[in-house]
């Protein structure tokens, strides 16, 4: 299988089977899976909202979700056969000033415009104090996930993600 490392502001989907890996603080990946087509793609984006200015790039959430969406289309997708799985936007950083909670931001800025285009959240694991290395198999959908940055003594190997349904 081929494999892959998606940075900060990257998307990836193709039709080739692919084990994507990334590394989430408070940046947040979204999943798309069709598991029709059985395909996949995933973004990783790190701010919430592109404000209008500069680039349009896939930094920002707004834009790295329609993008990614795009892609899942252009490879044979159905909007209707799409799920969505949503990972990271950990609180690394300490803060109590609000419009410093990137990670909190960036949960719900996904959560609303995967809502809002009607794909629904099949599973998820978002927030907290940690990042996460998270490993996605675009051909069967499965997403492992390991916490980063928690304390040695507990223990920390990959698993699955969370259900919401």
């Amino acid at each position: 299988m081929k494999k892959l490392f998606l940075y900060p502001a990257a998307i990836f989907a193709e039709v080739e089977p692919t084990q994507v890996v990334t590394i989430l603080g408070s940046c947040v990946a979204v999943c798309l899976w069709d598991p029709v087509l059985q395909i996949g793609g995933i973004n990783h984006f790190m701010l919430p909202l592109w404000n209008g200015q500069g680039l349009a790039s896939p930094r920002y959430g707004n834009i790295a979700i329609e993008k990614l969406l795009d892609k899942m289309l252009f490879l044979g997708s159905r909007r209707q056969d799409i799920k969505a799985k949503v990972f990271g936007g950990g609180e690394v950083i300490e803060t109590s000033i609000n419009q410093f909670r990137i990670g909190k931001r960036n949960i719900e800025l996904a959560k609303e415009l995967l809502q809002e285009l009607k794909i629904p959240i099949i599973s998820s694991s978002v927030g907290g104090k940690y990042g996460r290395k998270i490993l996605f198999y675009t051909q069967t959908g499965e997403v492992r996930q390991r916490y980063v940055g928690k304390p040695k003594n507990t223990q920390n190997k990959f698993s699955t993600e969370i259900k919401t349904r």
